[in-house]
């Protein structure tokens, strides 16, 4: 069986699944998110805008050259719907992990673990400090936002309380130390996450 890791652009937007690829809850702000035309295209312009000026702004995981699953990143500047959370700012040092997602049937083969060490190894190189993420604690199934208990079982730690998103932070220079966390964490959240079921809004 043979993986491969690879950053997301136009040529392979398309591999994303279906529901993921028109989704733009996080490239778009709220209002502009419900008025949005073509959501397909909406997310095509978002990738190519932050791609030209920003460079990587996600990743695809392959096994035997099929899209299994994929994570999506860039600095909050990128990203408008993070002012709308109550938590909000990110850290202007940090990059914001805005999704992830590990198709079912490839669930626990440390896909998850291998989609984040990727994303820590680009931003260590593009010498970033941090990532944060909007966790949810009540997250019960597949959206658009992460999980709570899954940020924190990979080493995030708590910046900014709320009883619903709390904002979280990994220090990339502690990224060595849980990188086991990482892929017993991920597979057990993110491997479970069905694209055919509706990502939810806040």
């Amino acid at each position: 069986m043979s993986r491969r890791l690879v950053s997301i652009t136009l040529d392979n937007l398309d591999d994303l699944p279906r529901r993921c690829r028109r989704c733009v809850f996080w490239e778009l702000d709220p209002v502009s998110g419900d008025r949005a035309a073509d959501p397909g295209l909406e997310k095509e312009a978002w990738i190519s805008s932050t791609l030209l000026d920003w460079g990587s702004c996600g990743k695809i995981a392959y096994v035997d050259g099929v899209p299994a699953g994929f994570v999506m990143y860039a600095p909050p500047l990128y990203v408008p719907r993070s002012v709308a959370f109550p938590t909000s700012p990110v850290s202007a040092d940090a990059v914001l992990m805005m999704t992830a997602h590990v198709l079912p049937e490839f669930a626990g083969g440390g896909l998850g673990r291998m989609l984040v060490q990727g994303v820590a190894k680009d931003l260590t190189r593009r010498t970033v400090k941090a990532i944060e993420a909007y966790g949810d604690l009540k997250w019960d199934g597949p959206s658009c936002t992460l999980p709570a208990e899954y940020l924190l079982a990979v080493g995030f730690k708590t910046v900014r309380p709320h009883h619903r998103f709390p904002r979280l932070r990994l220090e990339l220079k502690n990224a060595i130390s849980w990188r086991e966390d990482v892929e017993v964490a991920l597979e057990r959240l993110l491997g479970s996450m069905s694209p055919e079921r509706a990502l939810r809004p806040i």
